[in-house]
């Protein structure tokens, strides 16, 4: 059973599909905590499904690196075999990523290394791009630019805002992020052996 710590900073929507996949379906995954930067709607998903939540805030620290020790102490608590950056919206501090990577993963809203960054659906309907997508990728020390792991192209739509283009990509990420899950819970897919190509 593969252990996770999901990580969060809003309403938690792909934290509550996994965690239907992880309690409904044979997925050999189980989530033990969710931690965010500051009290995060998704935590009620959380405490639906009885599992404990932590706060890191950023603010409480005199600095990214001491923050990040402070992230790295709380989610090493749980003793999870995988982090999962689900809608985290802070950048980690190098050293938190040197101390979890390469068991650290993060859904992104975009077909990478296509339209990287905090506003990626919007950046994609901005440059009238015809297709996006959904990836998941181990973390690095850049800005969504660590291993890909798992990609799928979505469809840009000419009437598409912003809201029903992520809404469709959020469908594509969730079943992405289950599936990289399963991987490396059934050991088809080893964190160890992914390097950057």
């Amino acid at each position: 059973m593969l252990n996770l710590v999901v990580l969060i900073s809003g309403g938690g929507s792909n934290l509550k599909a996994l965690l239907e996949a992880t309690q409904s379906t044979d997925l050999p995954a189980r989530i033990v905590a969710v931690g965010a930067d500051r009290e995060a709607e998704g935590f009620a998903h959380a405490a639906a499904a009885g599992i404990p939540t932590f706060t890191v805030p950023l603010g409480e620290h005199p600095d990214r690196v001491s923050w990040g020790d402070a992230l790295v102490e709380a989610i090493r608590a749980h003793e999870p075999d995988l982090v999962v950056l689900s809608g985290f919206m802070r950048l980690l501090p190098p050293n938190a990523v040197r101390a979890l990577a390469p068991h650290l993963v993060n859904t992104h809203p975009a077909y990478l290394p296509e339209f990287p960054g905090a506003h990626a659906v919007r950046d994609a309907i901005a440059a009238g791009a015809t297709s996006s997508g959904a990836s998941v990728i181990v973390v690095d020390d850049g800005v969504d630019s660590g291993p890909i792991l798992a990609q799928e192209r979505v469809a840009v739509r000419p009437d598409d805002d912003e809201a029903a283009l992520h809404d469709r990509i959020k469908t594509v990420e969730r079943r992405l992020l289950e599936q990289v899950v399963r991987d490396i819970a059934e050991g088809t897919l080893d964190l160890e052996k992914v390097s950057t190509p």
